[in-house]
């Protein structure tokens, strides 16, 4: 820890306080507690601390307003903000108003210890990018997301490559949406493409276009994505599906930017900042030599992991609700919940199609569940989870369910469950990816890994 430091706590609340102060003090920090934005800033007019730690919403002047004086005339002093408002919506707010770092609420103190640390070391360089604007909200509280909400945040004022990675339904692509938006490049184009989804042979005329005659069918000139994107943003999704043969192309435009059409002899020169997404292990797929070594580098500027929806705890609960409420209004429903069991139901199911599959299957409870009674399992597909099943009592299901999470790993249950909807899908795999939130190619990749027979 860097020594002489003078830190300021501003909080409302006496305990937050008391905690910052005692653990601060431990550790030899000199602390000054302040409950109210106004005593700070009279302060400021004869002080100067090293770093100061706000919460963003106290009665008077707010942390926000705390910020933005701050920024104006003592720039230099850093401003960790801590709120309990854990979103997306408040972390980017804060780096908006020029706040060095986020820390929400309930933390460790060992947490807010190392982030203080960091603040002080003037040769790391963490408040390199800052957020212009919020304009959409990604649900989750879960640690994994709120590192994802920083990434954002931080990435605003960059025009970075960045390289999304997570699993089939994680949200992906609402990550990168929430990147452009954040951006200042947000009012120019965004253009996606599903790289799974193009024709191997067609892929290369939809990344860069075509001339009049380069191939049959080839009636017109057609501009291609990156064209259509220049001065925004271009979404490479699943890039990892990306031929060899195409690869050392797309490399040239992430080097200089510029590209042929197909069928054409004219340079055409872009200005595109690039986000890709995979499922893959891209490091795998270079030793494999699936894919170009120096082409991963390229994307791999500013990685970020998007977790699983089974490592997210609570969140799963949160999202549900979500869901329920927003294809309740959909659907012009007033008064809709989940049972108790249902609830712990979707809690102890595995998700294996991740956020997709948990919002396709609260969709379909709507749509089924009765006037007037709240959901139960079933509906969602979750009875084999369901407690209320009077095959045995209270304590035997309540061991039967602590001896079957102890043996059963999360792959069996996972693959126990593919082959439940595959068996209820008569072996249909377009229909039983649908139901998992997967795509057909994850499903296919699932089959094989797990040796699913039928």
């Amino acid at each position: 820890m860097v020594k002489n430091i003078k830190a300021w706590i501003v909080d409302d609340d006496e305990s937050i306080r008391w905690v910052l102060e005692k653990g601060f003090s431990e550790k030899g920090i000199e602390v000054t507690s302040f409950s109210s934005a106004n005593d700070v800033l009279k302060k400021l007019e004869i002080e100067t601390p090293n770093v100061i730690l706000t919460d963003i919403r106290m009665p008077g002047t707010s942390g926000i307003a705390l910020l933005d004086q701050i920024q104006k005339n003592r720039p230099e002093i850093r401003v960790i903000v801590m709120t309990a408002h854990s979103d997306l919506e408040s972390a980017v707010n804060s780096y908006e108003h020029g706040a060095w770092e986020y820390l929400p609420k309930p933390f460790d103190i060992n947490e807010a210890l190392r982030m203080v640390e960091r603040a002080l070391k003037p040769d790391e360089s963490y408040l390199e990018n800052q957020e212009n604007e919020v304009k959409a909200k990604i649900v989750g509280e879960a640690p994994a997301m709120q590192e994802v909400f920083r990434a954002i945040g931080k990435l605003s004022s960059s025009n970075s490559t960045v390289l999304l990675v997570g699993e089939s339904g994680t949200g992906k692509e609402l990550v990168a949406r929430a990147i452009f938006e954040h951006s200042s490049r947000k009012d120019n184009p965004f253009i996606a493409l599903n790289m799974a989804d193009i024709p191997k042979e067609l892929l290369e005329a939809e990344l860069f276009g075509h001339e009049r005659g380069a191939y049959t069918g080839a009636t017109e000139r057609r501009e291609g994505r990156f064209e259509l994107a220049d001065g925004g943003t271009i979404l490479l999704d699943e890039i990892s599906e990306i031929a060899p043969s195409l690869q050392a192309k797309l490399l040239r435009v992430l080097q200089e930017w510029e590209f042929d059409r197909v069928g054409g002899n004219k340079t055409i020169q872009v200005k595109v900042r690039v986000l890709a997404t995979t499922n893959r292990d891209l490091t795998e797929e270079v030793k494999k030599g699936n894919f170009r070594e120096d082409l991963y580098y390229r994307l791999n500027v500013f990685p970020i992991a998007v977790p699983p929806l089974r490592e997210r705890g609570d969140d799963i609960l949160l999202l549900a609700n979500t869901f329920l409420l927003r294809h309740a209004r959909r659907h012009g429903i007033e008064k809709i919940s989940f049972s108790k069991i249902c609830e712990q139901a979707i809690q102890s199911h595995n998700w294996p199609g991740n956020v997709r599959e948990l919002e396709n299957a609260v969709e379909r409870a709507v749509i089924l569940a009765d006037p007037g009674k709240k959901i139960e399992a079933d509906l969602l597909g979750l009875g084999h989870l369901s407690l209320s099943k009077p095959k045995a009592s209270k304590a035997k299901r309540s061991q039967k369910t602590k001896e079957s999470s102890e043996s059963e790993s999360m792959g069996e249950v996972e693959k126990r469950h593919i082959s439940k909807v595959l068996a209820a899908c008569e072996g249909n795999r377009t229909h039983a990816a649908e139901k998992l939130g997967l795509n057909v190619r994850t499903l296919r990749n699932k089959i094989k890994q797990y040796s699913i027979e039928g």
